[in-house]
């Protein structure tokens, strides 16, 4: 492929940083990892955003975490029409094949994502109204969920509410997943919704019952 690249130097140094050190001090660990298979005991969604880092904030190990990124931490409703479904896919193998016991939806603070949907929502971003936009059709998940907000005046507040919105948006389409919802009800799966602020460390857990967020 002519526009392959070497890879940046960067990322080839601290690769080998990485081999001389974590990996050979931990070699019969990633070997059993390897010949075992994985065995995660929770997937989580999280956002894209580079500042998410969830195996930090938990302190998980590797083969723990069952960890699936997009825009916006944003599950879409059970679409079963034999189209690309990259999202519903992995909700798929990680409930009916790792069987994971735990499912945990993580949103954030500033999420650009949730800010575009504001953007579309206000008639200021034609660009994401576009068609062909990827991000435009992908926030649409969260859309209807605006007029929960759009009478907060403060704009932060406002955008932190609704980043908390995508996150239930995300919880009440899991549930329309058939094998989610068998899964729950069996007692083999459990459903987590929290929100993090990435400047302040804040974690936020959302409750059902009072359809709020508390701090954990």
């Amino acid at each position: 492929m002519k526009f392959a690249k070497p890879l940046p130097a960067y990322l080839v140094q601290r690769y080998h940083g990485w081999k001389a050190t974590a990996y050979e001090e931990n070699r019969g660990w990633y070997r059993r990892l390897a010949n075992e298979g994985q065995r995660p005991r929770a997937m989580v969604i999280s956002c894209c955003d580079s500042r998410v880092h969830v195996t930090s904030i938990f302190g998980a190990d590797q083969g723990e975490f069952f960890i699936h990124r997009n825009i916006a931490n944003l599950v879409p409703p059970y679409e079963p029409d034999g189209d690309h479904h990259g999202t519903s896919a992995t909700v798929e193998y990680a409930v009916t094949v790792l069987k994971v016991a735990h499912l945990i939806v993580l949103g954030h603070s500033q999420c650009g994502g949730v800010a575009g949907c504001i953007d579309m929502c206000k008639g200021n971003a034609p660009e994401l109204e576009a068609k062909e936009s990827f991000v435009g059709r992908w926030m649409d998940i969260l859309r209807p969920k605006f007029d929960l907000v759009s009478e907060i005046g403060d704009a932060g507040e406002q955008a932190r509410q609704f980043e908390k919105q995508a996150v239930v948006a995300s919880l009440e389409n899991l549930m329309s997943f058939p094998f989610v919802e068998a899964a729950i009800r069996d007692g083999e799966l459990s459903l987590h919704g929290l929100w993090t602020d990435i400047g302040e460390g804040g974690l936020e857990c959302y409750d059902p019952g009072t359809h709020k967020f508390y701090p954990v």
